[in-house]
């Protein structure tokens, strides 16, 4: 039995955020959660003009009604 830590470690990237934002990936990522304990998700440099990592995560949180887990460099790992 892996560690919730090594889990999230160890997930790939399932959902990639550009220069359409992240108002084009919402119901992507609702979906993604509905289906799966944790979501991966990758900040391109052009969704990064919009605000930071952790500033983008924390707006799809909310708009998902899920919980930012972690952000490290250009992804965050979310989970509901």
């Amino acid at each position: 039995m892996s560690t919730r830590k090594q889990r999230i470690h160890n997930l790939e990237v399932t959902l990639w955020v550009g220069k359409r934002g992240i108002g084009a990936v919402v119901d992507e990522l609702d979906e993604q959660l509905d289906n799966q304990e944790f979501v991966k998700i990758k900040f391109h440099r052009a969704a990064r003009a919009e605000g930071d990592t952790e500033e983008l995560a924390t707006e799809l949180a909310e708009r998902t009604n899920a919980t930012v887990v972690q952000t490290r460099g250009h992804t965050a790992v979310l989970e509901r």
